[in-house]
């Protein structure tokens, strides 16, 4: 069974709800860390789901600031990982473990 530590996804997030991260078939994804990052000069929010369920809702970041969450989730085949920002100025990185 290998495992790949990698870097899931990274972008800017987008206003309305989007897919960041999807497992890939025959996979398993345990999910380390996600770091939101703001950089813009006013404060901005975010809110993040796994597979449906709310993480993190409308949290708010300071500006030019970033916000790392340390966690061990699971997510199987085809889940996702969900999001939106107040603005396009914020972004995240997903980080974690693939396991196929």
């Amino acid at each position: 069974m290998p495992t790949t530590t990698k870097a899931l996804a990274r972008a800017a997030f987008a206003t309305s709800s989007a897919t960041l991260y999807t497992v890939p078939s025959a996979t398993t994804t345990v999910i380390s860390n996600i770091v939101i990052s703001n950089t813009a000069g006013s404060a901005g929010t975010f809110t993040l789901a796994l597979n449906g369920v709310a993480m993190a809702s409308a949290v708010s970041i300071p500006a030019n600031s970033i916000t790392a969450i340390d966690l061990k989730q699971v997510l199987a085949a085809t889940q996702t990982i969900t999001g939106l920002a107040s603005a396009t100025t914020i972004n995240y990185h997903i980080s974690g473990v693939e396991i196929s």
